[in-house]
């Protein structure tokens, strides 16, 4: 497979010094592997770019399985430093979609969706180095897309896939897309937080004013989200902020 890695390192290395790109034909999870890198103390700016991955995990400890070619996997990891962590997901997801199409919607806290079928998922995770236990956290932003429709069977609703809106763009292709727009996004969430990008986000809301089922039980309607990137939902109670650490949300069937 062709993987434009030398583009994408022109194209990113002058917002992040150091910054260097990594390409594997085979490794358990990206995530995972930047995520113990940091805790051992090497913590420069990398892309790591997986052709397949056996053991790629979703949030909430979910498994996802890439095939190389039909899909896209790949973790950003770089030293970070907000204010606050809230909404960093919904940016990133702000940036991707963005960069690729303008059917693409974000669907609260960390999903792309198409026409109410996942397109790709977004893992955040943060570590601390133990050479440096007081600086910057760590933080690993793993990606997986469907860029060609899953093989095999057992989905409750087809997936989407990328080809579906962007035929003639290969896996290489569309990482080099995505890469400069989502980190400048990343830095301008580290000085500004969520706030620029709520009306981005709000554009492409899946869930504005529809029924939504909280992983709880409880009932409502999807309103937007707050500045700080909380879910509003309107229930029987009235008004409730949802964070992403307390839930996981579906469209109501």
């Amino acid at each position: 497979m062709n993987w434009p890695a030398e583009a994408i390192w022109q194209a990113v290395e002058p917002l992040l010094p150091g910054f260097t790109v990594e390409v594997l034909p085979e490794i358990a999870s990206t995530n995972t592997e930047l995520m113990q890198r940091a805790r051992d103390g090497r913590t420069e700016p990398t892309l790591l770019v997986a052709e397949r991955q056996t053991a790629g995990r979703g949030r909430l400890g979910r498994n996802w399985t890439s095939v190389p070619g039909d899909s896209l996997a790949f973790s950003l990891g770089l030293p970070l430093a907000p204010a606050d962590w809230s909404g960093l997901s919904l940016a990133v997801g702000v940036a991707v979609a963005e960069s690729l199409h303008a059917r693409i919607r974000i669907k609260w806290p960390n999903d792309l969706w198409v026409d109410d079928r996942k397109l790709a998922g977004i893992l955040i995770e943060t570590a601390a180095s133990t050479l440096e236990p007081q600086g910057p956290r760590f933080a690993v932003i793993g990606i997986g897309m469907n860029v060609h429709a899953p093989r095999g069977d057992g989905y409750s609703t087809p997936p989407a896939a990328l080809d579906e809106l962007l035929p003639d763009l290969e896996a290489g292709a569309v990482l080099l897309r995505i890469a400069r727009p989502l980190v400048e996004s990343v830095k301008a969430f580290e000085t500004f937080g969520f706030a620029p990008f709520q009306a981005r986000f709000e554009a492409r809301d899946l869930l504005r004013d529809r029924a939504v089922t909280l992983s709880d039980g409880t009932s409502g309607t999807a309103h937007g989200t707050t500045a700080a990137g909380g879910l509003l939902v309107h229930t029987a109670a009235g008004m409730t902020t949802v964070t992403s650490s307390e839930v996981s949300v579906r469209p109501a069937r």
